[in-house]
């Protein structure tokens, strides 16, 4: 859910195990960017509803899934923001075994807090990943994402679930964990996405 820390897990991966990086949602901020309207959730739902209008609830695996293809080529992937049911079966039949679901989970008082101020202490942020929302969008956004884009089964059927209540290095120490388990790292050496790898995972 929205302020859980997905993109702080994404971007962890990003820089210590060098992983290609998708944003599902990327898509409709820059639908926000082409339009040259302020960001807001009404406008980011409008444009969201619309995706999945035209193209179907895997509207967003769809369109992200030739980025996946060509940076699987390179390595190991991870996607940022799985919103919908639809959206994990159309991955889960392309890649299989291949898909690793990683959940984060916050109690929304928690996540409601972040993000009234997350814009103001990640400075300028031109794609637009780390807006503020009040509490009152938050908790919109929370209901349209479980009724409307089915986000609960993807947590529910995640293959690792992070509780991201505490400290960032705690969230780190989780996440550690879990792909030393994944890539069976020995020995302290940590493999990176240009390592060979016998699978690739995202």
């Amino acid at each position: 859910m929205c302020g859980a820390g997905k993109s702080e897990v994404a971007q962890y991966l990003m820089k210590k195990r060098e992983f290609g990086f998708v944003r599902f949602g990327q898509i409709t901020l820059d639908k926000v960017k082409e339009l040259r309207e302020k960001s807001s959730e009404k406008l980011e739902k409008k444009i969201r509803d619309g995706l999945r209008k035209k193209y179907g609830m895997a509207a967003f695996a769809k369109l992200n899934m030739p980025q996946f293809n060509v940076l699987l080529k390179e390595g190991d992937v991870i996607g940022d923001g799985l919103y919908s049911w639809e959206e994990y079966l159309e991955l889960k039949e392309k890649y299989d075994d291949r898909l690793i679901v990683l959940a984060v989970y916050a109690a929304p008082k928690i996540r409601y807090r972040r993000l009234e101020n997350r814009a103001k202490r990640h400075g300028e942020d031109s794609k637009l990943r780390y807006r503020s929302f009040t509490k009152g969008e938050a908790a919109s956004r929370d209901k349209s994402e479980i009724e409307k884009s089915h986000k609960a089964g993807p947590i529910a059927m995640a293959d690792y679930t992070f509780i991201n209540e505490g400290t960032l290095g705690n969230l780190y120490s989780q996440v550690d964990e879990v792909c030393d388990r994944i890539f069976r790292v020995k020995d302290g050496k940590v493999r990176t996405r240009k390592s060979n790898f016998r699978k690739n995972k995202i």
